[in-house]
């Protein structure tokens, strides 16, 4: 099926963007960077996390630190200034 409409990716490919070993990606932004696109509308982030978790869960595999195209992971979400 389809997942994003955006940049035209099913969700096979982002099984297999999590099949690829140590390197699997943590984060929906390095699923989209596996894949060679990034987030448009955001529309399919939520489907995405929900095949990670799927995926994850059924092969009882723990999430690595790095992106499948062994480039620097999405940094960590930054505490927002208080104003």
């Amino acid at each position: 099926m389809i997942v994003c409409s955006c940049n035209v990716f099913t969700d096979h490919d982002v099984r297999s963007a999590l099949s690829v070993g140590e390197n699997v990606p943590r984060t929906t932004g390095q699923v989209y960077h596996c894949l060679g696109c990034s987030a448009q509308c955001g529309r399919c982030a939520r489907t995405i996390r929900r095949i990670m978790d799927e995926a994850l869960e059924a092969s009882g595999t723990a999430a690595a630190s790095t992106c499948c195209r062994n480039v620097e992971a999405e940094p960590p979400d930054a505490p927002l200034p208080i104003r």
